[in-house]
């Protein structure tokens, strides 16, 4: 009999059933709880992290971050000044500011504060600007020093989209500390300097110019011409140092009042010249009006004390605004007392007159019998006047300026002889007067000369020299036969005034003074004039000034004809030098002329040499002559 059925039929071990359906999120809630601990474990060492750099290494990030924004900037130091002899400005600096704002910069910090605390800031940025470029333009005045600063364009300027903007370049310090104030987020205030000439194109051909440089590293004021350019270390002076604050990335761009200085700099020291400011501007004006009045391309003067050979004028009829030198010529800019050669013609035979003096081979009143022309190898020197044969007095040679009385006279001085007469009056070197762009001359030397070239050099051809060199050899002869080399700068001055004197240049014999004098005496008579006769006429008569004794020397030289490379039968220099009082002499002028034509005044400078004579007897008081000059038998 079948037992008792059981609750439920069992499955055969060895029998597998349908396998059970995968539940849906097993594998989710494990890559959850794997994501889980693994942002625990970062959150962990970002802690850890965090409390490294704001605990253990705070100090040294703190420094790094800071060496990051800021920048080492250098300090230009306040330029020297020129002075004349009396210690009147000739160029001088002053400070002035370039107002600045970062626009970008500006407008994101007005609107993160903006947001951050609206009621504190009522205004949107761009009606914040028209309140700024309000207060400015009131403050600074419509425009300054040609930059518009009038409402509108310094609006403009706030808002525009870039990152740095100068406002205003030459502000004046107290205004523009007047809007820094009162705007310190927003505008900064940069030192710049700038160099004023108070006296325009006065001596502007010494003087030089210099101006602020944007551009250079560090921006400075930089010489860029004569005087200005020669010592621009001495009148620089040395930079300082600061720190500032900088826009990332760029190192020019200052953040502004972030500034904190470490080393003040040290100011350049000055220069007083030589020059007397009332003498250079009489002379320029001369120069310049003669020049017109002569037709001449250029013409210059040189004033020399006669004593000392301290440079009083020097002048040129072109000349520059120092202040706008950008739209001078190369020709104004030209100093063309010292950077022209020429040849000086008549002027240069009183090497001759020297030399035949103080050799003992002349006295003034020895009588030559001077033809109307001298053979000298294969060339013929004739007089400026038709001739037969005359009498002069050796004097006479000289004042009615005879080449072949010179050349006669020179032959017996002979070659060697006159080649160190020619070293001795300094031609053919700079002078080292301090005058920049000085050039030397040429004098060919003895071992290169030919068979003509003691015909040309003794009457002033086939050698150079600037003027200055020309005014010089006169003041040697003005000196007693002591030759002091010129100088234009007298002192250099220091902080708080303190004047250190240049050194004196040594002076070189050039004959003794007694033949100085004598030669004095005799070149008296280039300014001689006799109405009743012709002969006895000096060529420099019009340098003649009443009450005092003149000695001085016409020049009249060829100049080359760039066509057939000889020397031109229409184109001249025309020169003079003088000496004042020729009995107690004081002053030295020397005048050259380039290339005067078609007026009467283009044949002599001594018309000048009067004018500037007289002006120098009244501006320094000069004495008049002890007697009138001696009247003298020039031909016999």
């Amino acid at each position: 009999m079948p037992g008792p059925q059981s609750k439920g039929s069992r499955r055969p071990l060895s029998v597998r059933g349908a396998r059970p359906a995968t539940r849906l999120g097993g594998n989710s809630r494990v890559r959850i709880a794997v994501g889980r601990i693994l942002l625990i474990g970062a959150l962990l060492i970002a802690g850890v992290k965090l409390v490294q750099v704001q605990g253990i290494q705070a100090d040294e990030l703190s420094q790094q971050a800071q060496k990051q924004r800021t920048t080492r900037q250098d300090i230009p130091a306040e330029r020297g000044s020129i002075l004349d002899r009396n210690g009147n400005q000739l160029a001088f600096s002053i400070e002035v500011r370039a107002l600045y704002i970062l626009p970008q910069r500006a407008r994101k910090t007005w609107d993160d504060a903006r947001a951050a605390k609206p009621a504190d800031y009522p205004l949107s940025y761009d009606d914040h600007a028209r309140e700024m470029a309000k207060f400015i333009s009131s403050t600074l005045g419509p425009e300054v020093n040609g930059e518009k600063t009038d409402e509108e364009t310094i609006y403009q300027q706030l808002v525009q989209d870039i990152s740095y903007e100068v406002l205003v370049s030459e502000a004046e310090p107290a205004k523009a500390a007047k809007i820094v104030e009162k705007y310190p987020a927003e505008i900064g205030s940069e030192y710049r300097s700038k160099r004023i000439y108070p006296n325009g194109e006065l001596a502007s051909n010494v003087i030089g110019a210099a101006n602020w440089r944007q551009d250079e590293k560090p921006p400075t004021t930089q010489g860029i011409l004569g005087l200005e350019s020669a010592q621009d270390n001495l009148l620089a002076g040395r930079m300082g140092r600061r720190i500032v604050d900088t826009m990332s990335g760029d190192d020019t761009v200052v953040i502004p009042n972030t500034e904190r200085e470490l080393v003040k700099p040290q100011p350049g020291k000055s220069l007083e010249l030589t020059i007397d400011i009332d003498t250079q501007y009489a002379v320029q004006r001369m120069v310049t009006d003669y020049a017109k009045k002569s037709g001449a391309k250029n013409a210059s003067a040189v004033v020399l004390d006669s004593r000392t050979g301290e440079i009083v004028a020097m002048a040129n009829d072109k000349t520059y605004d120092p202040a706008d030198f950008g739209k001078s010529s190369e020709d104004q800019r030209r100093n063309g007392a010292v950077s022209s050669n020429f040849e000086p013609g008549s002027v240069n035979k009183i090497v001759t007159a020297a030399a035949a003096i103080e050799l003992g081979l002349f006295k003034p009143d020895d009588v030559l019998q001077v033809p109307g022309s001298i053979k000298v190898a294969d060339r013929v020197i004739r007089d400026a006047w038709t001739h037969g044969t005359v009498p002069m007095s050796f004097t006479g040679v000289f004042a009615r300026s005879s080449n072949v009385g010179t050349l006669q006279a020179a032959q017996q001085v002979g070659q060697e002889r006159y080649a160190e007469m020619l070293q001795k009056f300094g031609l053919g070197r700079r002078t080292q007067s301090g005058v920049p762009a000085e050039e030397s001359g040429v004098v060919p030397p003895l071992n290169q000369w030919s068979g003509s070239t003691f015909g040309n050099l003794p009457i002033g051809q086939g050698l150079s020299m600037t003027l200055l060199q020309m005014t010089g050899m006169y003041q040697a002869i003005a000196n007693d036969g002591l030759r002091i080399p010129p100088r234009l700068i007298r002192a250099e001055i220091g902080e708080e005034g303190a004047r250190s004197e240049k050194p004196r240049p040594e002076g070189v014999r050039v004959v003794s003074p007694e033949t100085a004098k004598t030669v004095r005496d005799m070149f008296r008579s280039v300014t001689q004039s006799d109405p009743r006769d012709a002969n006895q006429n000096g060529t420099g008569k019009a340098a003649a000034l009443p009450g005092y004794q003149i000695a001085g020397k016409t020049g009249t030289a060829q100049q080359i004809d760039p066509v057939c490379k000889c020397y031109s039968q229409s184109q001249y220099w025309i020169t003079f030098a003088g000496i004042l009082p020729a009995d107690n002499p004081r002053y030295v002028v020397g005048i050259m002329l380039d290339a005067p034509d078609g007026t009467p005044f283009s044949s002599s400078a001594a018309p000048l040499f009067h004018d500037i004579a007289a002006y120098l007897t009244q501006r320094f008081q000069v004495p008049m002559s002890a007697e009138q000059t001696p009247f003298v038998q020039l031909q016999m």
